[in-house]
């Protein structure tokens, strides 16, 4: 089924296998057999057909919407442990909590060398204002720092009120008496989950966006035999021949659990998460800031990201949905904090705030616990009668593990022939062969303004360079492209990235690729407003669409950008 012509060949490398088009992934979702149909997108969801198709089992990933288009990459873009959950492990005596900090914490370690181009080390400032909690914060950052072991990143620091001023200077002086620093890892969420699909797509996995999972067939003992799925862009209802199916849908998990025994009790119970985006001078470029005990008693993080500060996040229960919208109250909330812990030098204003948006956790109760009430932040493995996997709950940092556990579950449940798990440590794209000097090569070999070249360097890896020569390339007569050009005044992103996300990253809507294949839409809503008739007008190109199509994708795309927040 793998014609030589459906090849679309992204990078050259001696030896790298190419990554199919779209279309024939969809061909192959129709002809072929596989061992498993993996339903999601997600982080947990492209970790599962990594794992799977780097065992030798002939996998399948089936998306709704867009790859990461819901809770995986709305997330607060850390990497870590989660130490909030480490001083509920200790003071509370919880044994699940403290497993999950350890386990959090090898994969970050894992997360920072698979993508050292999407991921990088970030110290975080806890304020102290109590002269009794600089011991108490130390020695938490300290149990933080000796679980993670040979898995840790830089040791944690006790510093002065004068140091922690220098380091952070717009936090509240007022009463401050001094300050814990210490370290977690940052990662750029979407382009970490599209990166993953398409390594997983390198090793042989057919993965497709937009597509539904309509029906799950069964044989006449009950078992999995196949699927019922409809291609979202063509309309196409198709059979996919499938040996099992995991299920890795985070906050809609219930959806397909009922659409596969409609008599099972629900087992996920979602919280919303809001985040807002200010300008990059409300935080250094390089430290962050953790309020551990907000008016509330949540927490708030301060985060520098991309050239911004990233505010958030909340913890409100809610009902499962696609596409969560910040609430205005939220978004008061965080404000409000934003003012207590900083200088009365810094106005903070409502017109301030660039961006907004709100994700869904999937926290979920597990229905083996003796207390099958209890929410987990854990990950949660559930095998069906018909053989299908669920595997919800969990967060960013453990989708490696989470996958392991799932692909492990059914490998014996279906008794299929499969190598060992492989993916600890293993680059994915973009990764092998960069190094940090990436953005000086790019400059140079191809004249790249630096902010475009270390943009591109740190959003693609070392497929950089092919976003690069795209951007290069002249017509006919000798007259650029014009590829080269900033899609926004100000903003990194230039036109080359639209036609790359089309051709090679399975971009097919304008909203796609101003949040997701870049993160214009999440970093400033008032420029992404301004970038999406270009972006349509390219994609319209690459796409052959319509007139009337390209208009319909401006109005989508300002849609999803208006109900962001």
């Amino acid at each position: 089924y793998n014609r030589k012509e459906d090849y679309v060949v992204i990078y050259d490398k001696k030896g790298l296998p190419p990554v199919l088009s779209r279309q024939s992934q969809l061909e192959n979702l129709r002809e072929r057999e596989f061992d498993v149909l993996i339903v999601g997108g997600g982080a947990t969801g492209a970790g599962c057909a990594l794992d799977a198709q780097k065992r030798g089992l002939t996998t399948a990933l089936v998306e709704k919407g867009d790859f990461s288009c819901g809770t995986s990459s709305r997330s607060t873009k850390l990497i870590h442990g989660g130490i909030r959950y480490l001083q509920k492990a200790v003071l509370g005596l919880d044994l699940e909590q403290w497993n999950l900090v350890c386990e959090a914490l090898s994969e970050r370690r894992h997360m920072l060398d698979a993508a050292p181009h999407l991921s990088n080390d970030l110290p975080i400032m806890i304020p102290v204002y109590q002269w009794w909690k600089l011991p108490y914060y130390y020695a938490g950052t300290l149990l933080y720092d000796v679980i993670s072991g040979f898995h840790g990143l830089k040791w944690s620091r006790l510093i002065f009120k004068s140091h922690a001023l220098e380091l952070f200077p717009l936090v509240k002086e007022k009463g401050l008496k001094g300050a814990v620093v210490y370290y977690d890892g940052q990662q750029n969420d979407s382009r970490m989950n599209v990166m993953l699909i398409l390594s997983a797509a390198r090793e042989g996995a057919c993965t497709v966006n937009y597509t539904e999972l309509l029906e799950i067939k069964k044989d006449e003992n009950g078992k999995i035999c196949g699927a019922i799925v409809k291609d979202g862009i063509s309309n196409e209802i198709m059979e996919v021949k499938t040996k099992s199916v995991i299920n890795a849908t985070g906050p809609l998990t219930d959806a397909v659990r009922l659409m596969d025994n409609p008599d099972i009790e629900p087992i996920c119970s979602p919280s919303t998460g809001v985040h807002v985006v200010l300008p990059g001078y409300y935080s250094p470029d390089h430290m962050g800031l953790l309020d551990p005990e907000t008016s509330d008693g949540r927490v708030i993080f301060f985060i520098p990201w991309e050239k911004y500060t990233i505010a958030g996040t909340t913890d409100v229960a809610c009902e499962p949905h696609s596409q969560p919208e910040a609430s205005q109250k939220e978004v008061d909330f965080i404000m409000k904090e934003v003012k207590t812990y900083f200088n009365d030098a810094l106005e903070v204003r409502e017109s301030d705030i660039l961006a907004a948006w709100s994700g869904l956790r999937p926290l979920v109760r597990d229905p083996k616990a003796e207390n099958s009430a209890a929410l987990s932040r854990n990950h949660v493995i559930e095998v069906s009668p018909s053989g299908m996997v669920t595997v919800a709950g969990g967060k960013w940092t453990t989708y490696r593990r989470m996958a392991e556990d799932a692909v492990d579950t059914l490998v014996k449940t279906h008794n299929l022939k499969s190598q060992p798990c492989s993916t600890y440590r293993q680059r994915i794209e973009g990764g092998d062969g960069y190094h940090r000097g990436l953005h000086a090569q790019l400059c140079q070999e191809y004249g790249l303004d630096e902010q475009v070249a270390e943009h591109l360097a740190h959003n693609y890896g070392m497929q950089a360079h092919e976003v690069a020569k795209l951007a290069e390339l002249n017509d006919k007569a000798g007259r650029s492209n014009g590829l080269g050009r900033k899609i926004v005044h100000g903003m990194p992103f230039i036109q080359s990235e639209v036609r790359y996300a089309v051709r090679y990253e399975y971009a097919c809507h304008v909203k796609d690729f101003i949040s997701r294949r870049t993160r214009l839409s999440f970093l400033d809503e008032g420029a992404a407003r301004e970038a999406i008739p270009k972006v349509a007008t390219i994609m319209g190109e690459e796409l052959d669409w319509t007139e009337d199509q390209v208009s319909s994708e401006i109005e989508d795309a300002l849609h999803h950008v208006r109900n962001m927040g």
